[in-house]
């Protein structure tokens, strides 16, 4: 009986859990199994009932439409999806028992962790959408210290997104505007940026092959602005190639990807992710 996990979806053959999971488990010497599920709506509620029956079965990666959809057919939720309303991890208890995890919430950090262990003045972000991605987003910056600006094509959901997610506290106030508002120059004179960490993230599609693009102006990124681009395909997206070019440091989507991932896989196997050589042999199989 060999151990699998896999990631449901609809669609799913774009997913890249496959080969980040299976190149773990050759490096780690594991006799297991990754695979690729396509799940309809209509057969979540049984898919999950027949995997639970299933000892073999470790879990599963939840890829869109069914972060949300399988929060009432878990047993239990961790604190962090249940505050963020989304699951992308599901485990499988030696009793049959599902626990739903959030892991996109601290891949997302991950990278900015050495950044995040330093004391600021003041954290500020600006973070691009309003998805099922900006949700965690938000949810680890908020934790993180951040004052947000948050901007979505819809000004209101974005205030609604903020108000559920990081309610102010100690006199900390964000802000939600239309992602219309970075389009154009801005002559805003940014105050001094000593002491503090500026962040830019992308968290929507835009600028994905196939999407339309990003419009942002460059002149909204503050001096020493880190600029964050969760687009995977491209992982060098627009945004993060005039970033490059105007001196600033860039962190692209496989970050958060790989990082994610390895926090699931530890969940299902039991034993963190070989990476000991920084992710740069994953990282070249993920760009062939």
């Amino acid at each position: 009986m060999i151990p699998y996990a896999e990631v449901i979806g609809e669609p799913i053959a774009q997913s890249k859990s496959p080969v980040i999971h299976g190149h773990w488990l050759e490096r780690a010497g594991i006799e297991g199994e990754y695979r690729r599920c396509l799940v309809s709506a209509e057969g979540l509620a049984d898919y999950l009932a027949e995997r639970r029956a299933d000892p073999a079965w470790h879990g599963c990666n939840v890829t869109m439409p069914h972060k949300q959809a399988v929060l009432p057919l878990l047993d239990h939720v961790s604190p962090l999806a249940t505050r963020i309303g989304a699951v992308n991890t599901i485990v499988r208890g030696i009793d049959g028992t599902l626990a739903g995890h959030n892991t996109d919430a601290p891949g997302f950090l991950e990278p900015l962790r050495p950044l995040l262990a330093q004391s600021h003045l003041l954290r500020m972000a600006r973070v691009l959408g309003t998805g099922g991605a900006a949700r965690a987003i938000v949810a680890a910056l908020a934790d993180a210290g951040f004052v947000l600006v948050l901007a979505g094509r819809d000004p209101a959901k974005a205030r609604a997104l903020l108000d559920e997610l990081a309610p102010a506290s100690g006199g900390l106030e964000h802000h939600a505007v239309s992602l219309a508002h970075f389009a154009d120059p801005t002559d805003f004179a940014f105050d001094d940026r000593q002491g503090l960490l500026d962040l830019v993230v992308n968290a929507s599609p835009l600028g994905m092959a196939g999407q339309p693009p990003l419009a942002f102006d460059l002149s909204h990124m503050p001096p020493g602005s880190v600029v964050y681009d969760i687009v995977t395909h491209p992982a060098r997206t627009p945004l993060l190639d005039a970033a490059s070019a105007a001196g600033l440091p860039t962190v692209d989507g496989l970050n958060m990807l790989i990082g994610q991932a390895a926090k699931a896989f530890a969940l299902f196997f039991g034993t963190p992710a070989p990476r000991e050589d920084g992710d740069a042999e994953l990282r070249a199989l993920l760009t062939a």
